[in-house]
């Protein structure tokens, strides 16, 4: 689970967790965000469809972070407007910076089991004060000993309930076909400090 793995998977085409474009339910929750000047981040963004989105509507401050150079390189080739000192090419553990809003697509469900706790206390430190964390988990287990990982609602609650107040946590909608009752949309606001 290194830089090497995930330059391997892009370069392999090993991507199946990849739609091919913004997915519908970060599609929706992008077109409600009124706040352009607000700075984004997109971790482990592998493609970053959302963050080409993002851009295109007017979104300046989206930020770009993956430790796969290959994944970095298609973005860059695919995107080659998008400004290159907002594209990141490290590990999110090892990143520093503050945010207003984190977006998750496919990027936790990479992780372990055993680094999820510390997912969720990375990207609190990220956020400003009242900061959000918004995106898609898989509200289902894979059954595998490689990426992608799978888990629970409950599950999930856990990690984050430490550092998060929850908005929304509930089966997204409007999921592709294939992923149909199996995705969970959430909305959690950075806890203030006691």
């Amino acid at each position: 689970m290194n830089k090497l793995y995930w330059d391997n998977r892009y370069r392999e085409g090993e991507t199946g967790w990849d739609v091919g474009s913004v997915s519908e339910p970060l599609k929706e929750y992008i077109d409600q965000l009124e706040d352009r000047g607000m700075k984004i981040l997109l971790p482990g963004a592998g493609n970053a469809y959302e963050a080409e989105y993002l851009f295109l509507k007017g979104f300046r401050k989206v930020h770009v972070l993956d430790i796969s150079t290959v994944a970095i390189e298609g973005f860059i080739n695919r995107f080659p407007d998008f400004p290159r000192s907002q594209i990141i090419n490290e590990d999110f553990f090892r990143h520093d910076g503050k945010y207003d809003l984190i977006i998750e697509q496919t990027f936790f469900c990479a992780i372990e089991r055993r680094l999820r706790a510390e997912y969720a206390e990375k990207a609190f430190n990220l956020l400003n004060d009242n900061g959000t964390i918004a995106g898609l988990l898989f509200n289902h287990e894979f059954g595998k000993d490689e990426p992608p990982y799978g888990g629970t609602k409950e599950e999930y609650e856990k990690y984050f309930s430490p550092f998060f107040v929850t908005e929304i946590f509930e089966n997204a909608y409007n999921s592709i076909k294939p992923r149909v009752g199996r995705e969970l949309f959430f909305k959690f606001r950075k806890k203030r400090p006691k």
